[in-house]
This record gives structure tokens, sequence and C-alpha cells, in this order.
């Protein structure tokens, strides 16, 4: 049965972005709502205008007989410093403060609606890179590099620091943490990340980067790149980090009687919808 344009909206809508980065053919709308190309291409110019005013996201169309549209999701620079002032203000409670220049915030990383965000922001400043998976560390990290696959439609790896008898054969590497100097091991199994593969390093909290350089370790076992590194939250740190670039939502200073919390430097990669149609090009 056809299907009126309104309901076409709405499905379509749905349909697309609930599949980021999925390229949808013409001839699938056509046939699921029964209607004329000529149809769905202009319900595609309603889409991908409302998307871009309202900062949705960019719906690219690919021309020829292969292509069709596919959503990429954005945050806009705004919304996203909204959200950072948001989480500053949760984050500046003096309940927060723990012993050695920590903050709680694991209740802030169980809420879906705030790992949307970061897995919004952080897929935003890589919308210009191909990244077949994202990476983290158990445990803390798995909700926002959950957030952040969502995003970009990849599948996000785990990485332990014990290798369990359930994940089969693993790579493992020692690494120097940065804030204690201890030797510690982290392992992945074989199967989780196939050769040759572009990899997003996520996690929740960096001081000393000693953590994310081991998994930039593993990564190179692998054989495969690393194509940046993105965390909720960095600390202050008295010397030279491991990891020289990344992308941080946060940056934390505290001290056993005060903590500062101030933006980190995502904010210089967010990119605006007509720098990111130039990316696409």
């Amino acid at each position: 049965m056809k299907v009126r344009r309104s309901d076409r909206l709405i499905d379509m809508t749905r349909y697309l972005l609930e599949r980021p980065h999925q390229l949808v053919s013409l001839t699938f709308f056509s046939e699921r709502y029964e209607s004329a190309k000529s149809s769905i291409s202009e319900d595609l110019t309603i889409l991908k205008r409302t998307f871009r005013t309202r900062g949705t996201g960019l719906l690219e169309t690919v021309p020829g007989a292969a292509g069709g549209a596919r959503f990429i999701p954005y945050i806009t620079k705004n919304e996203a410093s909204q959200f950072v002032d948001d989480m500053i203000t949760a984050l500046s409670e003096e309940s927060r403060f723990l012993p050695g220049g920590y903050v709680y915030m694991s209740d802030l990383l169980g809420r879906p609606n705030v790992l949307r965000q970061v897995g919004r922001i952080v897929a935003t400043q890589y919308l210009h890179e191909t990244v077949d998976a994202v990476m983290t560390v158990a445990t803390k990290g798995i909700p926002i590099a959950q957030g952040v696959a969502e995003s970009l439609n990849v599948p996000f790896v785990i990485v332990r620091h014990d290798s369990q008898i359930t994940e089969g054969s693993t790579v493992s590497v020692n690494y120097v943490s940065g804030s204690s100097q201890r030797i510690e091991k982290m392992a992945l199994s074989t199967r989780s990340l196939k050769p040759g593969s572009r990899v997003l390093i996520v996690d929740d909290f960096m001081k000393g980067g000693g953590t994310i350089g081991g998994m930039q370790s593993l990564v190179k076992e692998f054989n495969s790149t690393v194509v940046g590194v993105a965390v909720f939250a960095e600390g202050a740190f008295e010397g030279t980090s491991k990891v020289p670039d990344y992308t941080s939502l946060l940056k934390i200073d505290a001290t056993t009687d005060h903590v500062e919390v101030t933006p980190g430097n995502f904010a210089d990669q967010i990119y605006t919808p007509d720098r990111m149609s130039e990316l696409k090009k």
C-alpha cells in the first residue's frame, strides 16, 4: 500500500537515525513505501534540510545506480559547549571529591542521555576519519565506548587487565602506569580486532596517559592504526604525558580540599556543517 509523505518522512527519519553511516539505497525506500524514486528524492531533500537546520546531522546523498542516502550524526559547537557546561556544574559538587585528585563520575557515565551526548561529540570530531573500531579498557570506559561506537556505527572492543578463558587466545602487552609508574599488563582477544583496522581509543579518565599508551601499543600488535584518542576527562598531571595528542571533554584539577573543572580541548575540533561538507567531498 502506498504510504503518505508525512508517514514516509517519520519512518525514514527513524530508519536513518538508527543506522548512522550506513548507505541506504533509493530503491530500498522506493520499494518500502511503494513510491517513485523522484518522490523519495524529494523526501530526502526535506530531511537533509531539517537535519542541518536542527543540528541533528548531515544527510549525505550519493548519486548513481548504487547511490542512496547516508545519515552522519554530529553535534553543533553550541550544543556541545552547553553539555560540557552542565557536566562542569555537576562535577564541581564538593561531595564528588575523592582522595588522590580524583572526582566521582560513575553516576553520570551511567546515564543514557549523557553517554548519547558524549558519543555525538566524539563522533563529530572524527567525521573526517575512517574508523573501523572503538577501543577501551575495562571497566569504566565501556559505556563511553558503546556511546561512541553507536554514533559511528562500528564495533567496540574491550581490553582487559586480566585475560579470561572465555576470550580464547589473546595478545598482551606490558605498560608503565603514567601516574603510579608501576608495570601493568593488558590483553585483548585475537578475535576482537582485525589486522589493518583503524582504531579510535576512548576512556573515561586520563592522567599520565599510561593506560592509553598501553592500548596504543596493543593496537600496533594487531598491525592496526590508532586514528585518535578521546577521553571524557583529563586530570592535572605534573610531568610529560605519554599521550601528547588527544581530545578531552573536561579538565579536572583536584587537590585535597578543592576541585576545578574546566572545558577540555574538544571545542578546537568541533566542525561546522559547512566545514563537514567540505571534509566529506
